[in-house]
């Protein structure tokens, strides 16, 4: 592809009424080239790929799906850098869960419909895609961990999760959550847990919530929790099972 200078160049050779062939010794153009360019066939501008938040918009495509897969992203997902500026985001899956494996990767190619790849690891698969654009829609990616720096979200993403707080609370539960039995005098009784050592996440499960007016607990540095029937319930709906499939050193935890 040849740049609007080398173009221009050309063009002007052209209308100085010099030789084709005198054209290529002097800038490498090819004659069939240049007799196209001469009669008007120029190269179009090459597009930059832009994504939603690159071109300016306050709202990214796929809202619901984006704020399912930002608490997948705050739970299990990290991005790295790789040549040229392309970033890899993934998400780490637990392969107890196939059925979350074909919804992360959903999720994923619906945000940024580029090719979403599987790498078997010990127990999980981990997702995985490359663009040029996950900074963008994840601004929380920085060096280290996630719970030994700040995490907050920027002005569009608070608006997408306020709209959107089941899809954002499912995808952190997800991730870093689970839903148990509690055996009180030989009845059980559902509840969920959330354990995430960052606290401005924890926060952030929090808020969304309370956004939906489900009760929550703090159970100790870590870990939240819901236990109120009503509550319960509530996530019930929209967070769905895990069906779990049997792996060795499985930890019992189920949904």
């Amino acid at each position: 592809m040849y740049g609007q200078d080398r173009v221009k160049e050309v063009l002007e050779l052209v209308e100085a009424d010099h030789r084709f062939s005198e054209i290529f010794r002097k800038t490498g153009v090819s004659r069939w080239t240049i007799r196209s360019w001469a009669r008007g066939d120029l190269p179009r501008r090459r597009a930059r790929a832009q994504c939603a938040v690159c071109a300016g918009s306050p709202n990214v495509p796929s809202q619901g799906p984006y704020a399912y897969l930002l608490g997948l992203y705050l739970g299990d997902g990290c991005i790295s850098s790789h040549p040229r500026g392309v970033f890899k985001l993934q998400i780490v899956c637990c392969n107890a869960y196939p059925w979350l494996i074909g919804e992360c990767e959903l999720a994923i190619a619906e945000v940024l419909p580029n090719r979403v790849g599987r790498v078997p690891a010990t127990g999980c698969t981990v997702m995985s895609s490359y663009s040029k654009h996950w900074p963008c829609l994840f601004p929380q990616h920085g060096p280290g961990a996630k719970y030994k720096r700040p995490i907050q979200l920027a002005s569009c993403q608070q608006a997408i999760v306020g709209r959107f707080p089941a899809p954002f609370l499912r995808g952190l539960l997800h991730s870093d959550g689970c839903r148990v039995l509690n055996w009180v005098n030989s009845t059980a009784y559902p509840r969920y847990h959330f354990s995430n050592a960052s606290a401005d996440i924890r926060a952030l499960f929090g808020a969304a919530r309370d956004r939906l007016r489900i009760q929550w607990t703090p159970n100790n540095a870590h870990n939240l929790s819901v236990a109120r029937r009503a509550s319960v319930a509530m996530l019930d709906e929209f967070v769905g099972p895990k069906r779990r499939v049997d792996l060795p050193h499985f930890d019992g935890t189920y949904w």
